[in-house]
């Protein structure tokens, strides 16, 4: 069974949350607050995290920052702030969506289903050769490890940015577009989520340095992957 953590400071939502959960059949605790949850990730072991910004003690962006580079839940924020800036800054703290309260429930669900399969993608990967190394340029994967380094210097990336990355790696010269992106390595299809593909990208570009042209934007399309930088 599937495991969720529902994070909110107000009891009426993590209750509606875990109900809901629930009834779609995964294992549901709840924290309320930050420093709850981040006890909870440690014991309950969580796939899903659903995860609100703003809370007492530890807010939900102090939650992401504690997690960064440490195995981890998907995370799906949830803020009343519907500007983009507390949206991008979720993403770069490594949470993996986002929704804007009030949210509907389905929309919810579809989303929580999506990152309870994250990664798929890359098991189906490792179930197939497990030992698959994958190099491009001066970079190299590791699927059995899940680990990316640049001449033997491991980057910290998130699971996310990990598939993102073996996908094109995968592929080098084939060009993806946003959309494709996302029903690949996120597993959805709302057309609002192209967003977080950008941020993804942008973050990978980031953690690569001097290494960042490997990926490259096709201009009104998507991105691709090259064989060197």
């Amino acid at each position: 069974m599937i495991k969720i953590l529902v994070v909110d400071d107000e009891s009426s939502i993590r209750s509606a949350l875990a109900y809901a959960l629930r009834r779609e059949g995964y294992e549901v605790e709840m924290a309320a607050d930050g420093q709850e949850a981040l006890d909870k990730v440690k014991t309950f072991l969580p796939a899903v995290m659903v995860l609100d910004v703003m809370m007492p003690r530890v807010s939900g962006y102090d939650v992401c920052r504690k997690l960064e580079g440490q195995p981890r839940p998907a995370i799906l924020l949830l803020t009343v702030k519907d500007d983009i800036v507390d949206k991008v800054l979720g993403l770069e703290l490594g949470a993996d969506d986002y929704m804007t309260k009030p949210f509907d429930m389905r929309e919810l669900l579809a989303r929580v289903k999506a990152l309870s399969r994250r990664g798929g993608y890359v098991q189906q990967m490792q179930q197939e050769q497990q030992q698959d190394v994958l190099r491009l340029g001066e970079l190299t994967a590791e699927m059995f490890s899940r680990t990316v380094s640049i001449q033997g210097e491991l980057l910290d990336l998130t699971p996310k940015e990990f598939d993102l990355l073996v996908l094109l790696m995968r592929n080098p010269g084939r060009v993806y577009s946003r959309e494709m992106l996302l029903e690949k390595v996120w597993d959805m299809d709302f057309a609002g989520g192209t967003r977080t593909v950008d941020i993804h990208v942008q973050r990978l570009r980031k953690k690569l340095g001097n290494h960042h042209g490997l990926i490259q934007t096709v201009y009104g399309i998507g991105y691709k992957s090259t064989g060197a930088p």
